[in-house]
């Protein structure tokens, strides 16, 4: 970053104009999570940080949001560019209909410390990080941390004594590495980039990629307009069983929400009655036998192992071994390939595309090797590897890593810990069913679902219609639009 800096102002750029850019984009993103004006209170430190910090505050003054800075220091004793922009801050009027009592705790801005401190937070800095992490607890508010939060180291990601904890991150230009470390998931929260296109770096690393409306936007399927049922893809999902039926309802009302033209849910007979009712009426729902039933089906997608709950099945490791068609496998499913001898060297003979879906405890049954990993990149680099792995792995978690022999890490940036509710997992299969369907690749469907699931549940909780608490699978799972618009009008 500060290579890619000197280099632009080199070329005349000064460093007020960048700091005009990137506070009021960090604005903008805020706008975004809370669109209704609040009170904002900025915690301001001495440097460059805490100007990007007052450039925010003073944009959403504009906006009608009721701000206040509090200091880490005189005036005098911050950078010359710090102290116009407090000026500035102070200079513009807060508008007569400016927000007192809304949006609960409002938020906090963390603008103390910048990328390049490191150590312990000390002093005046460490006073004003406590009182911020203290406010945000006592007070409901909801952090942001501009560029990264104060504390955080910016290669390694170690929280730093009193770090601040932060709910949403805003990132300015690159995706520092330190961030997206499995140790600073709980002072980072939710990572937005605020894209600053002046800035060019003079390396690229292809090894891994965030998520971003930047590089999935020009995934969504364009329909043209005489597209029908037919054309928008066929999904076949088999799931459910006595007790767990819900599981099955999810993933199918989900590959609906998705997009896929049509749906059938596969039921054995002892749950059909429940599923027939149970089901979405979008959905069809047919009584199988046995797993043989769906062999000839004309579906072209499969979905297999929500809710399933069988023991280790010949015929079930036969199907996710040899159906030609493209499957996503998870849950029961899963479980099944780990519970079969020698099922992955199956996997990788067959040639099919599979993607796979574990969360952390179906991930250890498949690689009990991932107990020795020091962190979740470890833990997909060395299954893909060791495992020969050649279709998809999409690590499920508050950072959901996708990855794939031959294509960067993709690491998502969405997400809410409302979505730590039964039936979500089951919700994402439906939904990258539903992709793959309408010609997406395993490995895009994958990345694109994943965010797609976190800026919904997101949606539901920042537009006030639930909280992390009463956040639910089903919730999530409906009106899947909200997302795809999301995606589709560039929020981060």
């Amino acid at each position: 970053m500060k290579q890619a800096e000197e280099r632009l102002f080199s070329t005349g750029v000064v460093a007020e104009d960048l700091m005009e850019k990137a506070g009021q984009a960090c604005s903008r993103a805020i706008r975004q999570f809370f669109p209704v004006p609040g009170r904002a209170t900025l915690f301001v430190g001495k440097g460059n940080n805490g100007g990007d910090a007052l450039v925010a505050g003073r944009e959403l003054r504009k906006q009608g949001w009721r701000v206040e800075a509090v200091l880490s220091g005189e005036p005098s004793e911050m950078t010359d560019l710090a102290a116009k922009k407090l000026a500035e801050l102070a200079a513009e009027p807060e508008s007569k209909w400016a927000a007192s009592n809304r949006m609960g705790g409002g938020i906090v801005v963390d603008g103390l410390l910048g990328i390049g401190a490191r150590g312990p937070l000390r002093g005046i800095i460490g006073e004003r990080a406590e009182q911020l992490n203290h406010q945000r607890l006592e007070s409901n508010a909801t952090c942001f941390a501009i560029d990264i939060p104060s504390g955080v180291d910016g290669d390694l990601g170690t929280p730093y004594p009193g770090a601040v904890v932060a709910d949403i991150t805003l990132s300015i230009a690159a995706i520092k590495a330190g961030i997206v470390q499995d140790v600073a998931i709980n002072h980072v929260g939710r990572i937005a980039q605020i894209g600053l296109p002046e800035i060019v770096f003079a390396e690229s690393c292809n090894s891994s990629v965030v998520l971003s409306p930047g590089n999935l936007a020009g995934l969504l399927p364009r329909r043209d307009f005489d597209c029908h049922k037919g054309r928008a893809g066929r999904v076949g999902i088999l799931a459910g069983s006595r007790g767990l039926t819900g599981a099955a309802v999810l993933a199918s009302t989900a590959a609906v929400q998705s997009g896929a033209g049509l749906v059938t849910l596969y039921a054995e007979q002892s749950i059909y009655d429940i599923l027939a009712t149970k089901a979405s009426p979008e959905v069809m729902v047919k009584p199988i036998d046995c797993f043989e039933d769906i062999r000839e089906d004309a579906v072209e997608v499969l979905a297999v192992g929500p809710g399933l709950g069988v023991e280790p099945d010949p015929a079930l490791l036969d199907l996710i071994l040899n159906d030609p068609r493209p499957m996503v496998v998870d849950a029961d499913a899963l479980n099944c390939l780990a519970r079969w001898d020698n099922s992955f060297d199956g996997l990788a003979k067959c040639g099919h595309q599979r993607l796979l879906t574990p969360h952390p405890g179906e991930m250890m049954r498949l690689f009990p090797e991932a107990a020795t990993c020091e962190n979740r990149f470890d833990v997909v680099d060395d299954f893909i590897k060791q495992k020969s792995f050649q279709g998809v792995l999409l690590y499920k978690g508050a950072r959901t890593l996708i990855a794939s022999a031959g294509q960067p890490q993709a690491i998502n940036s969405t997400g809410h810990p409302g979505m730590a509710t039964g039936g979500v997992g089951d919700v994402l299969t439906g939904i990258c069913a539903g992709l793959i369907a309408q010609g997406l690749s395993l490995y895009d469907a994958a990345c694109l679902g994943s965010w797609l699931i976190g800026r919904n549940a997101e949606k539901f909780v920042y537009e006030g219609l639930q909280s992390a608490e009463s956040l639910t699978a089903r919730t999530i799972g409906s009106e899947l639009g909200l997302a795809f618009d999301a995606l589709r009008n560039g929020e981060f």
